[in-house]
């Protein structure tokens, strides 16, 4: 199967999908609990190496279900931490996620997002302009190395 070697899915957007040759990754924002006790982002990526008839696929992430999720427009939730580790995909809406030195991103339709700060500070998530959010909560084994 021949794939574009290289493919840019909003390139204005650096925590979007993209590819790079010969390899193709996916980006997922992580959050994580660092040694000082507050949550911290990082870009992880999600290597993509089996190609099949429809597409590429990762590796398998084992997990144990999955939890659909819907919060209304005036959804603002102050520090917490994640339940467990588990990625957050954006359905549909917005979220403000920020981590303990006051850094904030912002996070789409189709943006995942890696929850593992089940210890220390946590963070905030808030709704965005009032809309609400639909989102999948897939939690995922806690010997499971993602990337």
């Amino acid at each position: 199967m021949d794939l574009p070697k290289r493919v840019e899915l909003n390139s204005d957007d650096k925590y979007r999908r993209r590819a790079v040759i010969g390899i193709q990754l996916m980006e997922v924002v992580r959050v994580y609990t660092g040694d000082d006790g507050q949550s911290h982002f990082e870009t992880v990526d999600i290597d993509l190496p089996h190609v099949s008839v429809g597409g590429r696929l990762s590796d398998l992430i084992r997990g144990s279900g999955v939890m659909f999720r819907e919060v209304a427009g005036s959804y603002d939730l102050d520090f917490h931490t994640a339940p467990r580790r588990q990625f957050v995909v954006n359905l549909i809406g917005s979220v403000d996620i920020t981590v303990g030195d006051g850094t904030t991103r912002r996070l789409g339709s189709g943006d995942i997002l890696l929850a593992e700060d089940t210890t220390g500070q946590g963070h905030k998530s808030q709704a965005v302009d009032g809309q609400p959010r639909t989102c999948l909560f897939i939690p995922i084994d806690d010997d499971v190395e993602v990337a």
